[in-house]
């Protein structure tokens, strides 16, 4: 059947009145009035009555909606089962997770072009767009989420106010699809060796039914939330709700006095979304809302992101918490065939009053490491696996790493790699990459990604947190970690942004909202993307194909988008406007895109996206063409994979003899393989020298099968790169 399209006015999503509902309805009137036959909003208050408390009807109709209700159910079909000890769980398993599948295609659901005919989840069943991610390398599938979002309110669905991150549900949203057809994703994934990544929100969910029955204090869910009941003689202290909201943040003083009265933990080690007038702090006030017993309430709950993601309590002694996301863990891979889930905003998940007047313990925090290890335990004992995407220090995510999620994002090197492109200088990037090996973080358990749905961040925890007074050694000089983040970030900000780059946009203090395109053209100067030649469209082409070898060709996950396959610019800020009003600039680097042809003529998404332009077209157009951005990264791709560079041992990150070169040394089996790759739009020649390369070793290049040289007594051979050319090496003492 199908679905129609999600339109945006006014900044917000724009439903008929029948879709606003749920697809199930406790009544007779609302199932009607789900098939459109009731055209009166009015009259469901009329027949139902109010949306409060009060009203039996209502109460039972959220408890049917709510994910805690869901997780007690699904529950009941694994106790007593022999099949839930028949894999490993305590330690992740960062190799075997990649095993299944190394190579990944990021989905972003809103953004994607489908046939007039055909829902969104349809379409990434399709057995064509699997036999073509076949083709070209691609074996794994990450949704993004799909899962219905937002909030209810009184008898109403509301729309998602974070790209579907505020999750409400454990079924897929109607405007995307059915859990049918998601059950096809995984079955066609299966016929052509691919596996599917789902998404579960451990950290927070929307203001769904969950939320609801908490503020109405019913039975354990308000033991789900960080929430708080403030006591008659102290509402006062609490800010009043402007008319047409539920809920409003409050500021720094009012946090304080609420700390002190013994409420809350008061100020956390950061404020992620800062906003004057908007998200001064990390609690809000919700408005009255009368319980279950009677009694009219004030509470006060807490929320890492947006106002409309109430944090989850992951150490209340119901425990609600913990069974919301387990359950929603366990149906993702048992009832819809998931094979591995991200964990989002998974670092967050413990926080603890500091006993003086410094911020409370919200990040590192050992019970973070305890709910991981929970959750990922409980994925691996399903026989699935997960990986997180942890913007942390690089010592929590090793901690974390040491017994939660079996794989984490690459937020070590992405921010790097960007500033390498950006300066021609490689040797941030040669100190990331070297410190993560110090720290004992393997490359192989890292997904190493060019664009994703969010912003390109440049936050660089690691470096203003517990490491902003180490020493550094940069640019001939011993500076202290929070200078070495300054200038970082001053310098990814001055090359990727401005009067030069003006189609990138900041993101709030810590990113830019660009494509990975975007970023390319910024960094060779190009400042109108709307009259590019044909020898730009070449040159951001191989730079791509550049950015795609530093991840690709090292040991992990390597992941990308769709826009990084169709070549997508961002879109103009007008085009977007009321979705960026409240200064979220990343839905510039959301454009819709269509991988398969499927609607040539689409300008719009079913999300409501537009379409932006596109550098490198279809996937079908793309494959017909040997020289195009698809058909070369192909060819990267049955590189790693005739090597078996995902299974692969990263051992060196070597001295360079030019700035803008950058060496991996990897260890196969038998042979080593060697990532070179030249950040400079000029030709370089130099040594590669490294200590575990073996003297008389022959090196080939593995996409020409030609022998360059062999190595020295000094370990080193000599080598040539154009402009912005890597290449795969074999080193071997039998040729």
């Amino acid at each position: 059947m199908a679905k129609r399209p999600i339109t945006f006015q006014n900044g917000k999503l724009k439903l008929n009145f029948a879709e606003q509902f749920f697809p199930a309805r406790p009544t007779k009137l609302l199932r009607s009035t789900a098939r459109g036959l009731v055209r009166d909003p009015l009259e469901v208050v009329r027949r139902l009555g109010v949306p409060a408390a009060t009203n039996q009807q209502y109460v039972s109709w959220l408890k049917r909606q709510s994910m805690l209700r869901n997780a007690n159910i699904l529950a009941d079909r694994y106790v007593g089962k022999g099949s839930m000890w028949q894999n490993p769980f305590a330690r992740p398993r960062p190799r075997a997770a990649s095993a299944k599948s190394s190579v990944w295609y990021t989905a972003y659901p809103i953004s994607i072009i489908t046939r007039d005919d055909e829902s969104i989840v349809a379409t990434l069943a399709d057995d064509e767009l699997w036999q073509t991610f076949q083709k070209i390398g691609i074996t794994g599938l990450h949704t993004g989420p799909l899962k219905q979002a937002g909030g209810i309110s009184g008898w109403k669905l509301t729309q998602s106010i974070d790209g579907h991150f505020d999750r409400i549900s454990n079924r897929i949203d109607p405007i995307f699809g059915s859990e049918r057809e998601f059950a096809r994703i995984s079955a066609a994934a299966a016929r052509h060796h691919g596996i599917v990544v789902d998404d579960i929100i451990p950290g927070h969910t929307g203001k769904g039914a969950d939320f609801r029955l908490a503020e109405m204090k019913y039975r354990e869910y308000p033991g789900i939330y960080h929430m708080v009941e403030i006591a008659p003689e102290d509402v006062h202290l609490l800010p009043p709700v402007p008319p047409g909201r539920d809920a409003v943040n409050i500021d720094a003083a009012t946090e304080k006095k609420l700390k002190q009265r013994g409420y809350i933990i008061g100020k956390l080690q950061r404020i992620i979304f800062y906003e004057p007038g908007v998200k001064e702090t990390n609690w809000s006030a919700t408005r009255a809302v009368k319980g279950v017993d009677g009694v009219v309430r004030r509470w006060v709950y807490l929320h890492y992101f947006k106002e409309g993601q109430p944090s989850i309590n992951w150490l209340d002694p119901t425990f609600a918490g913990m069974r919301l996301v387990i359950g929603d863990a366990v149906h993702a891979i048992g009832d819809l065939g998931a094979t591995g889930l991200r964990l989002d905003a998974n670092g967050f998940l413990g926080i603890e009053a500091s006993s003086d007047e410094s911020p409370a313990w919200s990040e590192g925090h050992p019970l973070s490491e305890a709910a991981n290890l929970m959750i990922a335990g409980t994925v691996r004992k399903l026989g699935g696996f997960t990986f997180q995407e942890l913007n942390l220090s690089f010592d929590d995510i090793k901690a974390m790493t040491a017994t939660g999620a079996d794989l984490s994002y690459d937020f070590i090197n992405r921010p790097a790699y960007h500033h390498a492109l950006a300066s021609g200088d490689t040797e941030f990037l040669r100190l990331t990459l070297r410190s993560a090996l110090e720290f004992g973080i393997d490359p192989a358990s890292l997904v190493h990604a060019l664009q994703n749905h969010d912003d390109l961040t440049y936050e660089l925890v690691h470096f203003w947190t517990v490491h902003k007074d180490d020493d550094y050694q940069f640019r001939g000089q011993t500076i202290k970690g929070l200078e070495l983040r300054d200038i970082i970030r001053r310098e990814l900000q001055e090359t990727l942004t401005g009067p030069d780059a003006p189609y990138n946009l900041l993101f709030t203090t810590n990113g830019l909202a660009c494509t990975t395109v975007s970023v390319i053209a910024a960094t060779l100067g190009i400042s109108d993307l709307t009259n590019l030649e044909a020898n730009d469209v070449e040159l951001i082409k191989k730079v791509h194909l550049l950015l795609a070898m530093f991840n690709a060709l090292q040991p992990g996950v390597f992941a990308l988008s769709g826009w990084d396959l169709v070549g997508s610019l961002p879109l103009s800020p007008d085009s977007v406007k009321n979705l960026i009003a409240d200064g979220d600039t990343r839905w510039i680097n959301r454009g819709a895109y269509d991988l398969m042809d499927r609607n040539p003529s689409g300008r719009r998404s079913k999300g409501g996206m537009p379409r932006p332009r596109e550098l490198y077209g279809s996937l079908p157009q793309q494959l017909a063409d040997r020289q195009s951005f698809v058909c070369r990264l192909q060819a990267i791709l049955q590189l790693r994979e005739a090597c078996k560079l995902a299974a692969a041992h990263q051992i060196d990150i070597p001295d360079v003899p030019h700035k803008s070169l950058l060496v991996m040394v990897h260890k196969l089996p038998v042979d080593y393989q060697l990532t070179v790759l030249n950040f400079a739009n000029e030709t370089v020649a130099g040594t590669i020298r490294s200590e575990h390369l073996p003297p008389q070793a022959t090196v080939t290049d593995m996409a020409t099968d030609e022998t360059i040289g062999s190595i020295d007594e000094l370990h080193s051979f000599a080598l040539e790169l154009e402009p912005f050319q890597g290449v795969s090496l074999r080193v071997s003492a039998t040729s």
